[in-house]
């Protein structure tokens, strides 16, 4: 691995680790005030697992193909999108298959927290596409 590579996957990590607990920081304590009588599907550990795995995975791919010389990392970003939306479809298919009688509750602890992890690897891919 190149030092490029590393001190980019290093700052990367550390960004997304702040994101990560900054953002569940705030969402637990809205849930805890506003949703505490709310019985949610997933909790939201497991909600925020699988974002940093699907953003650090993706990223990580981007990084590694544009550190080796790679042109078209493009190409792997839409490519990783999509397996991160059938991912997500996979993970949510327990509790849509569940049919749950509470369905916004859920929708929003999941969709908030992707479009915003979602923002960050897009700004953080796009610094890497700049160069």
């Amino acid at each position: 691995m190149n030092n490029t590579f590393k001190k980019r996957e290093t700052n990367f990590l550390i960004q997304l680790l702040g994101l990560s607990i900054l953002l569940f920081g705030i969402h637990y304590y809205l849930n805890f005030h506003f949703a505490k009588d709310v019985v949610l599907f997933f909790p939201l550990w497991h909600i925020y697992v699988f974002h940093i795995v699907t953003v650090i995975i993706i990223y990580t791919l981007i990084n590694y193909r544009e550190s080796i010389g790679k042109t078209e990392v493009f190409n792997a970003f839409i490519l990783g999108m999509l397996l991160k939306m059938i991912l997500t479809i996979v993970f949510l298919l327990p509790w849509i298959l569940s049919k749950p009688e509470q369905k916004g509750v859920d929708l929003a602890n999941f969709f908030i927290p992707y479009f915003l992890f979602l923002s960050f690897e897009v700004f953080s891919v796009v610094k890497i596409l700049q160069k």
